[in-house]
């Protein structure tokens, strides 16, 4: 996917849960804008925090519970549920 067609996802979508379709497999979670976020997103990369690491995320906001995908890698992105 472009960086403009996951940047209009993004913006338009008020559940942060969202589940993203890959090539090879589906992640459920957040997309959230560390402050590498400008930098990442010119490189068409985004850092999504799984469902899994949830709750940690939201206590500590360390950005080392994401993980950072390549958009070039999306296949579809969904709301959860």
């Amino acid at each position: 996917m472009t960086i403009e067609q996951i940047e209009r996802f993004i913006g338009a979508e008020p559940d942060p849960y969202s589940r993203i379709f890959l090539k090879a497999r589906t992640v459920e979670g957040i997309f959230i804008k560390a402050p590498d976020f400008l930098e990442l997103k010119k490189k068409n990369f985004w850092r999504i925090v799984s469902i899994n690491r949830m709750q940690e995320y939201q206590r500590s906001k360390d950005i080392n519970l994401s993980r950072i995908f390549n958009g070039q890698e999306f296949v579809k992105l969904s709301t959860k549920g």
